[in-house]
C-alpha cells in the first residue's frame, strides 16, 4: 500500500512474530531482517527480545553487526525491547564473556536484573509521554538501565526509581515487553517517529533536488 510506513523487525532471534503482529495491526508494512540488504529503505526498525547473548553471535554471524551500527549512526529510528534494550546500549553489565552490542544509545544496561525466568513479572507503569492509563509491562529475565548519558530522556521508572524505558532522538527502549500484554501503544510512539523522520529525510532529498 502506497504510503505505508516500513517496519523492519530483526528475525534472528526472538519475539519476531509478536512484533509484527502489532506493526501489522497498526498499518505498518512489516519486514523481517535477516540480512543487509534488508536494512535498506526501512522507515525504522524493531530489535526484540530474546536472549541477547545468542542475538549477538547471530547478529556477527549474519553481517549484521556493521551494518545496523551504520544505520544506527545514519540515524535510523529504532525501537529495542529487552534484549533489544541491551542490543541498543553502548554499555552493558554482566554480559557473557566477549559480549557485544551494536550500541547507539548511551546508556548502561544491566543484563537479567530481576534473575531467572521464574522470577519474570508484571506491573502498571506511568508514561507520561503515553498519557493515561498505566502501561501493564511484562519483565521476562529483564535488563535494568543503571546509567544515562546526558542526551537520554527517562520515559517510566519503577516504583523505587529503576530505569526501564528511555528515548535518544530516534532510539526508543524499554526492558520490558509491551508486544505481548495488548498494549500497542509504544509501537504506535515508534511507528510515529519512524514516520515523522522519514517525512524529513524525503524533504531534504526533495528541497536539494
Amino acid at each position: 500500500m502506497a504510503g505505508q510506513t516500513r517496519i523492519g523487525v530483526l528475525a534472528l532471534q526472538g519475539d519476531v512474530r509478536e512484533h509484527a503482529r502489532v506493526l501489522t495491526s497498526l498499518g505498518a508494512e512489516v519486514i523481517l531482517v535477516r540480512r543487509p540488504r534488508e536494512l535498506d529503505r526501512l522507515d525504522g526498525l524493531i530489535i526484540p527480545g530474546g536472549e541477547s547473548s545468542v542475538m549477538d553471535k547471530l547478529t556477527r554471524s549474519f553481517g549484521m553487526q556493521d551494518p545496523l551500527r551504520v544505520a544506527i549512526g545514519a540515524g535510523l529510528p529504532v525501537y529495542g525491547t529487552c534484549a533489544g534494550l541491551i542490543m541498543l546500549a553502548d554499555r552493558i553489565v554482566q554480559g557473557i564473556e566477549g559480549q557485544e552490542t551494536v550500541g547507539g544509545l548511551d546508556v548502561t544496561v544491566r543484563r537479567n536484573a530481576f534473575g531467572a525466568q521464574t522470577e519474570s513479572f508484571e506491573v502498571d507503569l506511568d508514561v507520561p509521554v503515553l498519557g493515561a492509563p498505566p502501561v501493564r509491562a511484562a519483565f521476562i529475565r529483564a535488563p535494568v538501565i543503571e546509567r544515562i548519558g546526558p542526551g537520554v530522556e527517562v520515559l517510566a521508572t519503577l516504583s523505587d526509581g529503576t530505569i526501564v524505558a528511555v528515548r535518544q532522538g530516534p532510539l526508543l527502549a524499554t526492558a520490558f515487553h509491551p508486544e505481548v500484554t495488548g498494549d500497542d501503544r509504544f509501537h504506535r510512539l515508534f511507528v510515529d517517529t519512524a514516520r515523522r523522520a522519514s517525512g524529513s529525510r524525503c524533504g531534504v532529498v526533495e528541497s536539494t533536488s
